[in-house]
């Protein structure tokens, strides 16, 4: 399987996005800071599992697995609605990321 690229995720995030548009109210600057919230919750639904299941139990235990990779993908999904707020672009972001990549290579 190959990878998913920025632009896809974003795409995909779009069309949910659309789709549930009366439910979810869309994206605009003002809505990212509740997104923000809800992608903290998932990181905490990711901890719980890091704190509860542990290390090795990620690692080989298919379902285990399974659940912290999707808790993860939620993260992501908000991730993607934060930057849809705000119309980052996913070519900004991998402009900003590399550029911030290069600088923490001399940082220390």
């Amino acid at each position: 399987m190959e990878d998913m690229s920025l632009t896809e995720m974003q795409e995909m995030q779009r069309i949910l996005q659309e789709k549930y548009f009366q439910k979810w109210g869309g994206l605009s600057p003002e809505k990212a800071a509740h997104k923000l919230l809800w992608l903290y919750g998932e990181l905490g639904e990711v901890g719980d599992i890091i704190k509860k299941q542990g290390n090795h139990n990620i690692m080989n235990d298919p379902e285990t697995r399974r659940h912290f990779v999707e808790e993860m993908c939620d993260v992501m999904m908000y991730f993607h609605d934060v930057m849809l707020c705000y119309s980052v672009t996913p070519e900004e972001m991998a402009s900003v990321y590399r550029d911030k990549f290069h600088k923490n290579l001399t940082r220390w």
